[in-house]
Order: structure tokens, then sequence, then C-alpha cells
């Protein structure tokens, strides 16, 4: 079975974390590492209905924010990589800079040495310098920044078919086919 991490910051944005929890665990095919921030916790409680017990519940294995001695630590715990969703600014800033203070940012740095997929939900809106070059500087050590632009080609009916096209697309990224994504000019049946 395939390994994805799965960080979840406490920007808002959440739902994309949770969404993500809950489109692999419905796959069965790969088995995900949770790192959740307290601010998360926070951050579930305000913007969801659900807990932050009920979304640990989604992952294979939950790990502790702080406990840089994790598996998804080291290089030689194989992973598909990692998804942050969403990714705020202070945990872009310590994958950028390398600053490995906690398990979120040491996992992306361990998946980006390894040259393994690091995707980053960053939200914030609007930028300034200071971010836009953060994120010009973790992409230049691998990340790939995907902010959770909306698409309308698929033309969502609600809030939720928006938030599952975006998790979709970035698991994507890691190969990973949900069968819950809208293509371009393919039809439902394809």
């Amino acid at each position: 079975m395939n390994r994805l991490i799965v960080g979840i910051t406490g920007a808002s944005g959440v739902i994309y974390g949770i969404r993500t929890l809950e489109m692999l665990k419905s796959l069965g095919t790969v088995e995900s590492h949770l790192i959740m921030s307290p601010s998360a916790a926070r951050t579930i409680v305000e913007e969801t209905d659900y807990t932050a017990e009920y979304v640990r519940s989604l992952a294979h294995e939950v790990h502790s924010f702080k406990d840089i001695g994790a598996s998804v630590a080291s290089g030689s715990f194989k992973t598909e990589g990692m998804l942050v969703a969403p990714c705020s600014i202070k945990t872009l800033s310590g994958i950028a800079n390398c600053y490995a203070d906690e398990l979120i940012v040491r996992a992306a740095d361990v998946c980006l040495k390894e040259r393994r997929r690091v995707v980053l939900m960053l939200r914030e809106t609007p930028l300034h310098a200071g971010h836009i070059a953060l994120m010009d500087q973790a992409t230049r050590s691998g990340a790939i920044i995907m902010p959770p632009v909306p698409a309308f080609y698929h033309r969502p009916k609600t809030l939720d078919d928006m938030v599952t096209q975006t998790v979709g697309r970035a698991l994507d990224l890691f190969g990973i086919e949900t069968h819950r994504v809208k293509r371009w000019k393919e039809s439902d049946e394809d």
C-alpha cells in the first residue's frame, strides 16, 4: 500500500485536508499519515461541524505535531510525498527556509530532500512580495504550490463539489486516482 503524508495547518480551508483524508479512506489503497497543528484543531471547530477527533479517526496513523522523531521525519520511511492542505504562510516559510522546528515542516523537508512530491495548498490572499518570495524559494526546492482555486468548467452545484474537485486535482499530482474529478472534455462515462 502506498503512503501519503497529510499536513493540516491552522490556515482557513481545513476542509481541504479533511476531504483529502475522507477521499483517501474511501479509496482504501493509500495509507494516510496525518500531522495536524494545534491551530488546525482550532480552525476545524471554527470552520466546520467536525471535531479534531473525527479528523484524526480518518487517518491510518496520526503523528504528534512536535514529534520530530516520528517515522515520517525520516527519509528511510517511504512515502509518495506530502500534501499540506491548507498550508499557512508560517508553514510555507518554515518549508522554504528549512526551519524544521515541528513535524509538518520536518516531514515536508524530508520529502523534498528525498525528491518526493510536496504539494502546498497555500491559503492566503492577497499576497505581498514576501509571500511570493517564499513561494519562489519553496518551488526552487521542489515543492508544488497549489492554491485551492476553484474550477468552474465542471459546473459545480455546491461548495462541496468545488472542494472535492480541488482535492482530487491535488491528489492527481501524486498519481492517486480518486474517480471523483470531472475532467475537461471527458464525459461521465469515460
